[in-house]
């Protein structure tokens, strides 16, 4: 949620100071504390302007959930800012309205998140409300019906929407039984048979300050934000957390491939591999390749071919989403129906030969510069900085990650780069997904389980 603080001349000052602060910074970003109750605060200090950002991550997300209770996470978060015990939904959006700051709530696919922006002088208030939502939601069956109304028209809104129906559909066969496999929305299956004592049980369960990171930046000191939070979140107690053993990703033995006939005039073309965790050490040098093939938009080697030489497509992009506990990498095209096949061959020669070749001294040193001067721009605002510390944490990156992440990225080799596409890319035990006109597009199913001979 991109929450408002003011008037756009105040947000425009707040944007500069911070972009000038992120790019002379050397220190680490940040301070970390753990608190009594076992909640990991991280405070960035910036006097510069009176606000305050707030960004919570509980590792209660999707991963944590039942297989039998698919959007259970989704539906817990959504619903804290939808009333308490002494504030209904429309009291708890006046109150932080009313002083122009913005608090939400929403449910991922390894956490959940929390938002607040204030001004400090109204810092009480907003922890107030936040220590509200956090340890006394009401769950109101009212509101339960129409958040799972809501999510339901959300999933069959998607079922129109060619490119969600691919990466749905990839991300089905690609992670299989792991939570990652399936929507974080849920299913309307699932969301039918949800009950409130479900959602109060998986708040009760994971909910604690003890499986929480709290990220605080702006105008406050240490002492300040600790003793508030002492004050507001004192009654939140840890707890023993509940033990999950999630399915083991196993990467395909042989290629997938699943058409899914739409009569569309584009179709849409998704095929990739499993990736890899945020936390493997080989992120970097994937990060690098990753680039060079076809992160790097209009100077990548995909969007040279596809769309630049062959004419096949306006976009087409690859990249890695690395998470806790696995990741996935993937290209994406839109074409023709009648070139998908085509722009299927060209990505493949693509993968083929970054994994043969070593990328030439240009192009590796053209990502560097890129990936590194970029950077500071990931740190120009507040919340940018607060959901930043809190993925440092989350990661176990460390809060001096600013200062080593140009330092690693500068030390990779074209060595470095080749090894990783050897090892993250698979030409020919891939999953391919293409939604379209399949009697144009000409391509043909490969089930799972079903070798090609």
């Amino acid at each position: 949620m991109k929450n408002k603080i003011g008037a756009i001349s105040l947000f425009l000052i707040i944007h500069l100071s911070l972009l000038i602060g992120a790019t002379a910074h050397a220190a680490p970003l940040g301070k970390r504390i753990v608190l009594e109750n076992g909640m990991v605060l991280l405070l960035s200090e910036r006097h510069t302007i009176p606000s305050v950002t707030i960004n919570m991550l509980i590792k209660a997300g999707q991963v944590a959930e039942p297989s039998d209770k698919a959007g259970l996470a989704h539906i817990t978060a959504g619903l804290l800012t939808e009333g308490t015990k002494k504030r209904s939904s429309s009291q708890i959006a006046e109150e932080i309205e009313f002083v122009g700051g913005g608090i939400g709530a929403s449910g991922g696919d390894d956490t959940a998140s929390v938002n607040l922006t204030v001004l400090k002088k109204d810092l009480d208030l907003g922890l107030d409300i936040l220590s509200d939502i956090l340890l006394n939601p009401a769950f109101p069956e009212a509101e339960i019906k129409r958040k799972v109304k809501e999510t339901k028209a959300g999933i069959e809104k998607e079922k129109d929407d060619p490119s969600a129906i691919a990466g749905k559909e990839f991300a089905r066969l690609l992670f299989g039984e792991h939570p990652y496999g399936r929507l974080t929305e849920g299913t309307p299956e699932s969301l039918d048979k949800m009950t409130r004592e479900d959602i109060v049980k998986f708040h009760a369960a994971y909910y604690a300050p003890n499986n929480a990171i709290m990220a605080v930046v702006g105008d406050v000191t240490e002492e300040e934000i600790v003793s508030r939070l002492n004050k507001y979140l004192g009654g939140w107690s840890q707890r023993e957390l509940p033990k999950r053993i999630l399915p083991v990703v196993k990467p395909p033995k042989h290629k997938i491939v699943k058409p899914m006939d739409k009569k569309i005039t584009q179709a849409n073309i998704v095929l990739g591999n499993i990736g890899l965790e945020r936390e493997n050490p080989d992120y970097y040098a994937a990060y690098v390749m990753n680039y060079i093939l076809g992160g790097g938009g209009f100077t990548s080697r995909l969007m040279d071919n596809i769309r630049d030489t062959k004419g096949l497509a306006y976009d087409v992009h690859s990249y890695f989403s690395p998470m806790k506990y696995s990741g996935s990498f993937n290209i994406g095209v839109q074409t023709k129906n009648e070139s998908a096949k085509t722009a299927i061959e060209e990505a493949l020669k693509e993968v083929e030969r970054i994994r043969k070749e070593t990328v030439s001294d240009k192009e590796l040193e053209d990502a560097k510069a890129y990936l590194t001067g970029s950077f500071p721009l990931k740190l120009d605002t507040n919340s940018k900085i607060a959901g930043m510390l809190a993925a440092f944490e989350f990661f176990n990156l460390g809060l001096d990650y600013p200062e080593k992440y140009p330092k690693i990225i500068n030390s990779l080799t074209k060595d470095d780069v080749l090894k990783a596409a050897k090892k993250y890319l698979s030409p020919d035990n891939y999953i391919l997904v293409v939604v379209g006109d399949i009697e144009k597009a000409g391509v043909k199913e490969i089930p799972a389980g079903v070798p090609k001979l």
